[in-house]
């Protein structure tokens, strides 16, 4: 009987194959991470969305947007108080952790480690690495204590020689100030909370919050529970360098103190970083923006007016 010989694929033609496979994986791969990063960047931006709606509904029950963070004294030497972003876990549909803060407590007391450790959602941007992680902040009176990481700070407004995160800002100039910036005292009436009616140059040409986030220096990531200066608080100067996703080379850049850097913002996000704006609208902000553009839409008076220039969106 004729043997039948049964045709297959040589070495050289398997080769072939696994190689056009594994080029049409690599064309790919970058359109998957691209969709991946896209749906992160829309998850972070729902978050400031969410963000926004709750400062406004604390607007409207209290009468003024929450203070950015309390201290009774000099912010870099005395235990922290409540801040913006404990101030409105009620307006997040977290009244359960809202109700297990003592605010008659510092924040550093054991009383308030629950709080201080607990996992908020709306604050964490999934495309940020390791951001659901316990840490060790690197000062400050909770330095030795560990606090939950988050993605976003409260724009505090432009910073000068002084900072809008410490209880004497009276070398900065009022027109400086940002929706929510530190206050030291209540009996200091020109750092009180501000209202929607002393954003003079409008709600929607004001930053109010945005991201955060460093590849170095993790302890100086942000805290979301922590209101000593500048873990859950950042400001605005005309350096492009503060919007770094990476504080070490903030440092390296500038050639000076880190003040600015550990105060400055930054996203895992390619191109740029997700902010709120005062009426609650959501926007992306290019690295490449004119930081004297960036520092007028971090200021609640006469920035616009002064720079006589619009917004980017």
């Amino acid at each position: 009987m004729r043997r039948r010989i049964l045709g297959g694929f040589t070495l050289i033609e398997l080769l072939v194959v696994i190689a056009i496979i594994g080029i049409l994986i690599a064309l790919l791969l970058p359109a998957v991470q691209a969709a991946r990063e896209a749906a992160r960047t829309m998850h972070c931006s729902s978050n400031l969305k969410q963000i926004g709606m709750a400062l406004h509904n604390y607007h409207e029950a209290k009468g003024s947007f929450p203070p950015g963070g309390i201290t009774e004294g000099s912010c870099c030497g005395t235990p922290s108080g409540i801040c913006w972003s404990i101030s409105i876990l009620p307006y997040l549909e977290h009244e359960d952790l809202y109700e297990r803060y003592d605010s008659t407590a510092y924040n550093e007391a054991p009383v308030n480690a629950y709080v201080r450790q607990a996992r908020v959602a709306p604050y964490m941007c999934p495309s940020e690495e390791e951001i659901q992680e316990l840490d060790y902040p690197h000062s400050g009176p909770g330095s030795g204590l560990l606090y939950r990481r988050g993605s976003y700070r409260a724009m505090t407004g432009r910073n000068g020689n002084g900072k809008w995160d410490e209880e004497d800002c009276s070398n900065l100039p009022r027109a400086w100030r940002g929706i929510m910036h530190h206050i030291g005292s209540p009996r200091n009436r020109d750092l009180w909370t501000e209202r929607v009616a002393d954003v003079k140059d409008g709600l929607s040409n004001t930053l109010m919050v945005g991201e955060s986030a460093t590849y170095t220096q993790a302890n100086r990531r942000t805290f979301w529970a922590y209101t000593y200066t500048s873990y859950c608080l950042s400001a605005a100067i005309p350096d492009s360098a503060i919007l770094l996703v990476d504080v070490r080379k903030c440092w390296e850049i500038r050639g000076e103190g880190d003040n600015h850097c550990k105060r400055g913002w930054g996203s895992y996000h390619p191109e740029g970083l997700n902010f709120v704006a005062g009426d609650g609208s959501v926007h992306f902000i290019s690295r490449q923006i004119d930081m004297n553009l960036f520092c007028a839409l971090a200021t609640i008076d006469n920035g616009k007016n002064e720079l006589g220039a619009k917004p980017p969106w």
